[in-house]
């Protein structure tokens, strides 16, 4: 797994040794930040579960100015640290660990980029829909994305935010919400 874009592009990341983490493959990865382009430069960048970290460092390379890591699984987090050091960039993060999604902090400023990825087949997608939008987490002009399954794609309206696109890669589905 390595960075595909931006001033970290190349950078290879630590990955899990067993199959409990899956983190976002990088055609996925790289697709979203081609879709998102320049709105991604000064943003706070918020990466719900997590994983080994490669959505908001890939955010952190393409100029993000900041990016909140969040997951509940200490080996994931210990990842997402280990490869902020790795990349030179742990002075730009905030790492949490809580369980998504009643857990989600509420004492957070709002992001301009929210990106998550549970657990395929997870029902918890509308339920942290709700959250972000119970704790004012998103920016007016802001993005939510979340990455299920292609089987199993995300209702057209959830909580207060629409979909305003939807792309499917392999198994994965990229939900944009607004």
């Amino acid at each position: 797994m390595r960075i595909v874009a931006g001033s970290l592009k190349g950078r290879r990341l630590l990955t899990p040794q067993n199959k409990l983490i899956r983190p976002t493959s990088d055609r996925v990865r790289e697709n979203l930040f081609n879709i998102l382009g320049v709105r991604v430069i000064d943003t706070h960048f918020l990466d719900l579960y997590s994983g080994v970290g490669a959505c908001g460092i890939e955010a952190l390379s393409r100029g993000a100015a900041h990016a909140t890591f969040i997951d509940n699984a200490p080996e994931a987090l210990k990842l997402v640290r280990r490869n902020l050091e790795k990349c030179d960039v742990a002075i730009q993060a905030m790492v949490i660990q809580a369980h998504l999604p009643d857990g989600l902090p509420r004492s957070m400023p709002p992001f301009s980029i929210i990106f998550a990825d549970p657990p395929y087949a997870d029902d918890q997608q509308e339920r942290l829909l709700e959250a972000i939008a119970e704790r004012n987490l998103l920016l007016p002009d802001g993005r939510i994305i979340i990455e299920s399954g292609r089987r199993d794609p995300l209702p057209e309206q959830a909580a207060c935010y629409r979909r305003v696109d939807q792309r499917i890669y392999g198994e994965s589905c990229l939900s944009f919400f607004a």
